[in-house]
């Protein structure tokens, strides 16, 4: 299958410590919590794709402690802060013009942030640090592929409502069950497809890679991007390469998170087998 030659660019902002508010707290699923944040720390805030993300910095469960962030030169000085409770994520949305900052958390008790986000209320203040950057993907392609779990769900979520609207699209998307279904509003020409996953535990089943295995690419120019637990994400590359698919050329493979790992940075390739 012939590619076009495309290459993904990375682009570096200045880096800016920034307190947020919330201002609105949403169940939108029973495991997504959606916090928007405001302040006038967001002035000079950039975004330009789906795969942008922000350091957030929690209060200290145990303590009380909120190490928030600090800049000098350029470069964080407090990250390894012996009370720093920091985490990365996906920016889902951000509306310069209205000041408002959106990101989604999966809501569980197995770490600070997801039970911060099962607690938070309006008025609830967090630290933000990033976007550090932003990742130019290939764009103009006449077919997409977009394969993530849960985690990289904001992400996809963003891609699929920024594509084109004439944008020809296939997603699949896994969740827990048909309760974790989100309204995503889809180019016309998209193929949106949940997988449930059941009671099996995140990062365990191969619903993602089966899926996308019995998928047959169009013909013509295909880029393909799957985010989530790095583990599952190894034997899609592999079938991405046996299609004929390069990397940061027609496709993107980024682990979101790896099982037993706490805080795996977002934008990770998983190495090479």
């Amino acid at each position: 299958m012939a590619q076009p030659v495309r290459e993904t660019r990375l682009e570096i902002y200045p880096l800016r410590p920034r307190v947020l508010e919330a201002a609105e707290v949403a169940r939108i699923t029973p495991r997504m919590v959606r916090v928007v944040f405001t302040g006038s720390d967001l002035e000079g805030f950039r975004t330009d794709n789906h795969t942008d993300h922000v350091k957030l910095w929690f209060p200290n469960e145990e303590t009380g402690e909120h190490v928030l962030p600090r800049v000098e030169n350029d470069r964080p000085v407090n990250f390894r802060d012996p009370g720093a409770v920091v985490r990365d994520y996906t920016v889902r949305a951000y509306d310069a013009e209205a000041g408002r900052l959106v990101i989604d958390f999966v809501a569980h008790d197995h770490g600070p942030a997801g039970r911060w986000a099962m607690r938070a209320r309006p008025g609830d203040r967090l630290g933000v640090l990033g976007p550090r950057g932003t990742e130019h993907l290939p764009s103009g392609f006449g077919h997409y592929l977009i394969a993530a779990d849960e985690t990289a769900l904001p992400a996809a979520a963003r891609w699929l409502e920024e594509l084109p609207r004439d944008a020809r699209v296939h997603a699949f998307l896994e969740v827990a069950g048909p309760e974790e279904e989100q309204e995503i509003d889809l180019p016309e020409h998209a193929s949106l497809t949940w997988l449930h996953r059941g009671d099996r535990e995140p990062g365990t089943t191969d619903l993602l890679l089966r899926a996308v295995e019995a998928l047959e690419l169009p013909e013509g120019d295909v880029f393909a991007w799957a985010a989530g637990e790095a583990g599952v994400l190894k034997p899609i590359r592999r079938l991405f390469k046996e299609r004929g698919l390069v990397k940061n050329q027609s496709f993107e493979v980024d682990g979101y998170w790896r099982r037993g790992t706490v805080n795996l940075d977002h934008h990770q390739e998983d190495g090479d087998d």
